[in-house]
């Protein structure tokens, strides 16, 4: 009997070893599908986005030598014209305002376009009070006579809807170039959106912020009859051109005249 057991226990080891398939892998099952391979497969590459180019920017035209033709320089009469640029201000133009309406004179305002959309109660008050109206650009862009005549355009409208946004029938007779930096291409647009281009004739620098005693005497020295006189009630500080002001309106309305340019 024992001897039976153990051949039977040595007949099962070797059913065991050589019967159940391949050493170290196991039976495959009957219908199964084959393994996978182990290696994975290799992940897609990412497509490349495409890269965004900013277009470049317009090459700006030369800046001219001298002053184009056709820039109105005197103010058409023996009076001064009193002209004020880069406003309205809500700090400064009332008060200049305030000292032409006292001295019962008018004069010329160069309005930014973005100042005009800010402040636009100012912009009918100067009408209101019968003063004339100038575009001076979006932007007080110093360039913008350089740049293409196509954005010179769109900004002169722009700007001049800004304006007949407070005051829906406002006249715009003047465009006048920030900095004085005129180019012939821009002189055209400007009549073409019926303005006329407005310089000047006397700069006493008062955006430079010189005391009023400096502004009064470089006035004073230079302005002649039909002199058209620059001068400033926004883009900064501008309590010396006030203070100015209120001794060269009263002098200038006697010695010459004050009146808006014609």
């Amino acid at each position: 009997m024992r001897s039976r057991a153990v051949l039977a226990l040595i007949l099962g080891l070797v059913l065991l070893v050589t019967g159940c398939g391949k050493p170290g892998k196991p039976p495959a099952q009957a219908g199964s599908p084959p393994t996978a391979s182990a290696t994975p497969a290799p992940e897609p590459s990412p497509t490349p986005k495409p890269k965004r180019t900013t277009p470049p920017k317009p090459k700006l035209r030369p800046l001219p030598k001298t002053l184009p033709a056709g820039l109105q320089r005197r103010s058409g009469t023996r009076e001064v014209a009193l002209t004020f640029d880069d406003g309205p201000d809500p700090r400064w133009t009332p008060q200049i305002l305030d000292q032409l309406r006292a001295a019962h004179v008018t004069a010329t305002f160069c309005l930014i376009g973005t100042q005009a959309r800010r402040h636009p109660a100012l912009v009918a008050r100067i009408v209101r009070e019968g003063h004339q109206l100038c575009n001076h650009s979006w932007r007080h862009d110093l360039n913008l006579g350089r740049r293409p005549v196509a954005q010179i355009r769109a900004d002169l409208v722009r700007t001049n809807k800004a304006i007949r946004t407070a005051v829906p029938d406002a006249k715009i007779s003047w465009f006048r170039q920030p900095g004085g930096r005129w180019t012939p291409e821009e002189v055209t647009v400007a009549r073409q959106l019926g303005m006329r281009p407005l310089h000047w004739a006397v700069d006493p620098q008062d955006w430079d912020h010189p005391p009023a005693k400096t502004i009064i005497k470089r006035v004073t020295a230079a302005a002649r009859p039909g002199s058209i006189v620059l001068m400033h009630d926004g883009g900064g500080d501008r309590r010396q051109t006030m203070a100015a002001c209120r001794q060269l309106i009263p002098d200038l309305k006697r010695r010459y005249g004050l009146a808006p340019p014609r």
